[in-house]
């Protein structure tokens, strides 16, 4: 079985109550809850929380909820630990890792990241971009374009073996790595994230809405 997770605390220090502020015109949880319900590939999907109107808020969409443990939500809690939870008690093959602060996919993204896990034979996949930064004063000459760089995973979607994460891993020895748009590497972390975030969206949704009336009109409507 492929199980969505969407892991979601209510606390954050960096913009407090994130997961349901709302940007781009409803709840930051509702655009990652919305992408994975529209994903053919998955099975079934839950929101890992420990939070009331988290819970609320998924549950109205018509998605599973698993509470969460209070001693699971702490700043120092890592994905790991949370998803090690989640396998515990739902059985599954693997997990598909969805992170709510990191809202911009475009159709189709999880399914193409599923496919290319299953198809690959990885032990874990990971989206991303290639980061070319250099800690100043470290001694390069270099034109950034000569720069080899290296990938840095976005949290825009994981798809790990769930047998992994059991025995305490989430990478494994096979990494496959699926670079994305400078859009969809968007992952909010403080305000001006956010800020950001809510920009790409709108933008995206009025581009959304243009081709739509475009098409509109070319079949004579």
């Amino acid at each position: 079985m492929i199980l969505g997770v969407i892991p979601a605390r209510g606390g954050s220090k960096g913009v407090p109550g994130k997961n349901v502020r709302p940007i781009a015109g409803k709840p930051l949880l509702l655009w990652t809850i919305e992408a994975t319900q529209r994903a053919r590939s998955l099975n079934r999907l839950i929101v890992s929380t420990e939070d009331a109107q988290i819970a609320s808020i998924a549950r109205a969409t018509g998605c599973e909820v698993l509470p969460r443990p209070v001693a699971l939500a702490g700043d120092n809690t890592t994905t790991l630990a949370v998803l090690q939870h989640v396998v515990d008690i739902i059985p599954c093959d693997t997990v598909v890792l969805l992170q709510p602060t990191s809202p911009v996919r475009r159709e189709g993204l999880i399914d193409a990241c599923v496919e290319r896990f299953r198809r690959s034979r990885c032990d874990s996949l990971a989206t991303g971009f290639i980061c070319k930064f250099v800690e100043y004063g470290k001694g390069h000459n270099l034109p950034r374009r000569e720069l080899s760089g290296f990938f840095y995973d976005d949290g825009n979607v994981y798809v790990i073996h769930a047998d992994l994460i059991r025995r305490g891993d989430r990478f494994g020895q096979k990494q496959e790595r699926v670079v994305l748009s400078r859009e969809e590497n968007v992952e909010i972390d403080d305000e001006f994230d956010f800020w950001l975030a809510e920009r790409v969206l709108l933008n995206r949704s009025i581009i959304h809405e243009l081709a739509a009336s475009e098409l509109y009109e070319v079949n004579g409507q």
